[in-house]
């Protein structure tokens, strides 16, 4: 991680971050709003983006609304050079773990090798984690950048909070952004143990720690083979953690149950190992409400702001969870969008009652017109009742017709038209007015977030 660099490496450094920022409210970031945040000319914030989308760190998208986009990449990037400022880590090693929303690498710090777990939702494998997981909350989507910010946020925030009360976890050491940073533990995971000293030792440890973590009012949910590891004395070590619920969920107890079905599977089917004896969800003494203390997400005080800010910060009007501006602009604005929306509403009302007035009003007129005409057919063939009756000559000029039914028919069409005609124009004015309404809604919004 070079940390001098030359003007253009600066530069282009910059230029992620104010894409990263721009990427607060929008999908897609303009490039007039890129270089309005980077202060820089428009030739040149263009020329410095394409250099960076030619190294696959932002990416460029076409369509209604072109603009550059964050990659998964470039979050590395920016992630990486936050803790390299930092002195956390100083240099990148091997790959040495894969997961199904992570990859974990073996970083170096100033004096000793640290484990980088950079966390990736939404692959392909694992698409339906907006489902099953509340990183969202009553919110109904994010981007899955985002989210994997949340979930590196909670697993820190819950190894932090159970290393300070002894619970065998890695060392927390620091994070950023999907990025966590923790101790090197010297030992393997479970899964790859063909054999140990003392099966029925470990396997109550196990059981202990399970019940221990329930006692703390937490629940692992995932509490397997592939997220334990064990020292060079066969101790266990508990990984993963941002599954973690409250002892109070509602799926608590289904939980806590498949955690202990999950050891007692494994030791049956690795070791030959099985017991009788097993710990239940009503065995549980709560004892410290470690859930309530960091708020049942597992968050401690320091990192609750910055969590809220994430979570609050997620646009509902978006498919992938923009990120909108500060909470403090949200206060100010938020009046101002009261009274945008309770003024499109208004304007709806008016706009629909002299919709529905002009109709009656034509209902009406339609009506009496009919009535009219037909009280005019019933005069005349009064009229021509009371005159003796001629027997009529057929001839050619003369043809046989019923000359009232054809007057009636004939209005009854004519009305009709009339009225599907109007009724026409009517709905196409209603969705040409919620159209334009909707619009400037979007733009309204859009300016709200946008300080520039």
């Amino acid at each position: 991680f070079n940390q001098g660099g030359n003007q253009s490496t600066n530069v282009s450094n910059y230029n992620v971050g104010q894409v990263e920022m721009g990427m607060k409210n929008h999908e897609i970031v303009p490039l007039n709003l890129i270089a309005s945040i980077a202060d820089l000319k428009h030739g040149g914030c263009h020329k410095v983006l394409r250099q960076l989308e030619k190294h696959k760190l932002l990416r460029f998208e076409h369509g209604r609304s072109s603009g550059y986009r964050l990659t998964f990449t470039g979050y590395d990037y920016l992630a990486l050079k936050a803790l390299a400022s930092r002195d956390t880590i100083n240099s990148f090693g091997k790959q040495i773990g894969v997961g199904k929303e992570s990859d974990v690498y073996i970083v170096n710090g100033k004096d000793k090798e640290y484990a980088l777990k950079i966390h990736r939702l939404g692959r392909i494998c694992f698409r339906k984690l907006k489902e099953k997981r509340d990183y969202l909350g009553k919110r109904r989507s994010a981007s899955w950048i985002y989210l994997s910010r949340l979930s590196a946020t909670k697993e820190y925030a819950f190894m932090k909070a159970l290393y300070d009360i002894g619970y065998p976890v890695p060392t927390p050491i620091d994070y950023s952004r999907h990025c966590v940073v923790m101790d090197l533990v010297d030992g393997s995971p479970l899964c790859q143990c063909h054999s140990v000293a003392d099966p029925a030792q470990l396997y109550d440890e196990l059981m202990n720690l399970i019940v221990l973590l329930g006692s703390f009012g937490l629940i692992h949910c995932d509490f397997n083979e592939f997220n334990i590891l064990l020292d060079e004395n066969d101790h266990p070590i508990v990984i993963d953690f941002p599954q973690m619920i409250s002892i109070h969920h509602e799926n608590a107890k289904w939980y806590f149950e498949r955690d202990i079905e999950c050891i007692r599977t494994f030791f049956s089917r690795r070791f030959k190992f099985e017991s009788e004896l097993y710990p239940k969800f009503s065995d549980i003494r709560k004892e410290r409400s470690l859930d309530e203390e960091i708020n049942a997400s597992g968050f401690t005080k320091e990192l609750e702001d910055n969590y809220n800010e994430l979570m609050e910060g997620i646009d509902l009007n978006d498919d992938t969870g923009n990120i909108s501006d500060s909470n403090s602009e949200d206060d100010s604005n938020s009046d101002k969008s009261e009274k945008f929306d309770s003024d499109n509403d208004n304007k709806f009302v008016n706009e629909d009652s002299k919709i529905d007035e002009s109709e009656n009003q034509f209902a009406a007129s339609a009506r009496n017109e009919t009535q009219t005409n037909i009280q005019t057919c019933k005069v005349e063939n009064d009229e021509e009742k009371s005159e003796p009756e001629v027997v009529p000559t057929l001839t050619n000029d003369s043809p046989t017709q019923d000359h009232n039914q054809l007057t009636r028919e004939q209005i009854r069409k004519k009305v009709q038209r009339k009225l599907n005609k109007h009724n026409a124009k009517a709905n196409h004015k209603k969705k040409e007015s919620k159209k334009s309404s909707k619009s400037k809604q979007a733009n309204y919004l859009a300016m709200k977030h946008d300080p520039f």
